[in-house]
């Protein structure tokens, strides 16, 4: 369609209105989120159950940059530990909103075997820059891991698809629970006490 012909032309307002719409559009799509319901098959796991369904061995990380940490991690060097993999990107509204609980549950579980790491899978140009990272790490007091991922061999070997998304992991290195979006944090916490909760021999 001609837009700026006499007779096709749209009111100023409407096109302003327009724009407004799209630009709010953009805006919400840089950190898409569904409900969990929604998630691929098998990814959620019910609320407050003992017995977290087991959908076999998580992939392995295979980052390479790493902050907080002095070296890589590794989840076969994991074991008897559980370990809360954050996809995240630190320009994500939704990402920034579960930092809290985040950092809440690794000084609270820590010290009892949970290992936090955010894995940093970039969405924007600016983000794929490891000093602003470091920078959004040190703004947003993160003292847990976090990996850079701007390749997204970490984003992809589990399929993933948005931001924020959790990944709990056990004791033997299996995925156990899922959580894409925000909210439920009751629930992810009662499937972190849960998992350390269980019976680990090598």
């Amino acid at each position: 369609m001609i837009l700026n012909t006499k007779e096709n032309r749209m009111p100023i307002r409407l096109l302003q209105s327009i724009a407004a719409f799209v630009g709010i559009g953009l805006l919400l799509a840089a950190c898409s989120v569904v409900p969990a319901s929604q998630a691929k098959p098998g990814s959620a796991a019910p609320a407050s159950q003992d017995n977290l369904p087991d959908y076999g061995p998580a992939p392995e990380l295979t980052n390479t940059v790493w902050l907080n940490t002095s070296q890589p991690l590794r989840l076969s060097e994991l074991r008897g530990k559980v370990v809360l993999l954050d996809m995240w990107t630190f320009e994500c509204i939704n990402c920034q909103h579960v930092i809290p609980s985040l950092k809440n549950w690794y000084s609270r579980y820590q010290d009892k075997g949970l290992v936090i790491i955010g894995n940093h899978f970039p969405e924007f140009e600016a983000e794929k820059s490891l000093d602003n990272l470091k920078k959004a790490v040190a703004d947003d007091g993160i003292l847990y891991p976090v990996a850079q991922d701007n390749d997204g061999a970490t984003w992809n070997s589990y399929r993933n698809l948005y931001w924020p998304t959790m990944y709990l992991i056990d004791k033997r290195g299996n995925l156990r629970y899922t959580h894409i979006g925000e909210g439920q944090y009751e629930e992810t916490e009662s499937a972190i006490q849960s998992l350390l909760a269980e019976p680990y021999s090598e």
